[in-house]
């Protein structure tokens, strides 16, 4: 029997990556994930706390090259969940600098994800059922392109005018402004997970017959004001990402009147994106409806981000189901995208880059604190 002929490793993992002015150590990326752990109500709504401290100081003091803090709202309404962080108030501003100066110091570059949540809004933690919390219990009313609940126990969310529109390019503006004063050096906007930009891009909850709604110019619009309404306030030499669902994985089920947003139409757009100024696209796929059926697997949304990258030049990071050091190593190496975002591996491994490095025998600064231990030391 012959024996399996292994890839070389060529430790591209390990290989810093530069966009714009800015260069990231490596391309092991945190992918934000939502802690659902900030004050509810009061002059702490939003605010971050020992635990996000402790949680992402973790991740650097790991390795990881970029971290991107959890989808951050830029309104209390624009929250996922009533515990959600926000970045619409200078308190906000305040509590995150301790955060991102630690980052910088051990190397890490901090980044952050902009998002408004649509009518997926208004949600209870995860781990008390996720589902909507109403008005009275300190919940809200929620928004969206179209008067669409998004599942059977969900409210009907109104439907925002246009000028409500321009108020939330408003603020997503405003909540760059206020990252940039916080220290981060990544922004990120969050078009992906059936979230309200998201919302507008798919066919399948956007029904609106005005400038925003209808073709794919129009669904695309609102997207694109916010693209154009961060990269004003953001600086020249610092990058922008855009995080997007490149599939609602709905074409291929039939009892949908309405097919949703496709593989096809994200090439499309991610050209736009790019003459916009978006300097790479974090490529997710799903979330728009609750039924949709995925076929998940290791790296099972890689060929999306790769189609991008092929089809349009633009930068991409790879997610979903990346696990193994060495399949991570094989993404990269092998052009499929520029570097890969970690989410719940990153949660049950916050040292994955340092594993990651022992085991393709690649150089990974070590903090002073560690040296003892460090893979060239006896043991």
């Amino acid at each position: 029997m012959d024996t399996p002929v292994e890839t070389p490793v060529t430790n591209a993992l390990f290989q810093p990556y530069t966009l714009r002015s800015l260069t990231i150590p490596n391309r092991i990326w945190m992918a934000p994930m939502c802690q659902y752990s900030a004050e509810v109500f009061g002059p702490n709504a939003g605010v971050v706390n020992d635990w996000h401290f402790s949680h992402y100081t973790s991740r650097a003091t790991g390795g990881t090259g970029l971290i991107l803090v959890e989808a951050t709202a830029v309104s209390p309404e624009g929250r996922i969940s009533i515990a959600d962080l926000g970045l619409w108030n200078d308190a906000q501003v305040e509590a995150f600098r301790p955060i991102t100066a630690f980052l910088k110091e051990r190397g890490t570059v901090p980044g952050i994800q902009l998002g408004h949540a649509g009518r997926k809004a208004s949600t209870e933690q995860q781990w008390l059922g996720s589902g909507p919390v109403p008005p009275e219990r300190h919940g809200w009313q929620t928004l969206a392109p179209s008067p669409l609940p998004f599942d059977e126990e969900y409210p009907e969310p109104e439907e925002l005018t246009t000028d409500q529109i321009q108020e939330i390019v408003g603020q997503f503006a405003a909540a760059a402004r206020r990252a940039l004063s916080a220290g981060f050096e990544v922004v990120e906007i969050h078009g992906a997970h059936g979230y309200l930009i998201g919302q507008f891009l798919s066919p399948h909850t956007n029904h609106r017959t005005d400038e925003y709604g209808g073709s794919f110019e129009n669904r695309t619009r609102f997207a694109l004001e916010v693209v154009d309404a961060v990269r004003a306030v953001w600086p020249e030499e610092l990058p922008l990402f855009f995080r997007i669902s490149a599939t609602d994985w709905l074409t291929e089920n039939p009892e949908d009147e309405r097919e949703g947003w496709t593989a096809d139409e994200t090439v499309r757009f991610a050209a736009l994106l790019r003459e916009h100024g978006v300097d790479l696209l974090d490529v997710s796929t799903g979330g728009l409806v609750p039924h949709a059926r995925i076929p998940t697997g290791p790296g099972y949304q890689v060929p999306f981000a790769t189609r991008v990258r092929e089809e349009t030049g633009l930068p991409v990071a790879a997610v979903g189901l990346i696990t193994e050091p060495r399949q991570a190593e094989k993404i990269v190496a092998n052009g499929e995208a520029d570097a890969v975002l970690l989410g719940r591996e990153l949660l049950r491994d916050p040292y994955f880059a340092r594993r990651a490095a022992r085991e393709l025998g690649a150089d990974l600064q070590v903090p002073p604190q560690y040296h003892r231990a460090a893979p060239h030391r006896a043991a």
